[in-house]
């Protein structure tokens, strides 16, 4: 399967839910591109593509879709995961970072001490759609003293415009819709 091939299979595979979670939104359902094992694969080797093991010291993963491709993306490239969790949610000592939402706000976090300073990474999530979450998770990789060296998605809304609250930075999206 080529690269183009592949992500032109991972996009027929998403799955348009309309009206999910509230009318007027029109939801990407990547749980096909789960369920097809070499879909899934695909999109492992997509994201992490242009690194070996030994390029990134961790993959940090956003809460909570993300999580799934970031697991797979660190065995991929030998190296640890870091989650990026919703506020309260892990156990230990923490340092957090707040973002706008539509109606209101939201906090998100990660321990402490889940990366040294200067720790390279790549970032993933499975959507970009507004660039909030994303923009935080940045937020706190560089507080911790990251060095991001992609931050990658499986889609890309572009009509939500969230690649711009990540300017500077290497975005990698497999599918753009």
């Amino acid at each position: 399967m080529t690269d183009l091939t592949a992500a032109s299979r991972i996009a027929a595979a998403i799955r348009n839910v309309p009206d999910f979670p509230k009318p007027g939104v029109q939801f990407k359902d990547i749980t096909p591109v789960l369920a097809d094992a070499g879909l899934f694969a695909a999109s492992i080797r997509l994201l992490t593509e242009n690194f070996a093991p030994g390029d990134v010291d961790a993959v940090v993963g956003i809460d909570a879709r993300g999580f799934i491709f970031s697991a797979a993306a660190a065995l991929s490239l030998n190296c640890g995961l870091v989650p990026i969790r919703k506020k309260g949610k892990l156990p230990w000592k923490t340092i957090e970072e707040s973002y706008d939402l539509e109606y209101g706000s939201n906090t998100i976090a990660m321990h402490v001490d889940a990366l040294r300073p200067g720790a390279r990474v790549l970032l993933v999530d499975d959507v970009l759609a507004t660039g909030g979450t994303a923009a935080a998770a940045v937020g706190l990789l560089r507080k911790a003293g990251a060095d991001i060296r992609r931050v990658a998605f499986v889609i890309e809304l572009d009509f939500l415009k969230g690649r711009g609250k990540l300017a500077g930075l290497p975005v990698h999206s497999l599918v753009r819709f």
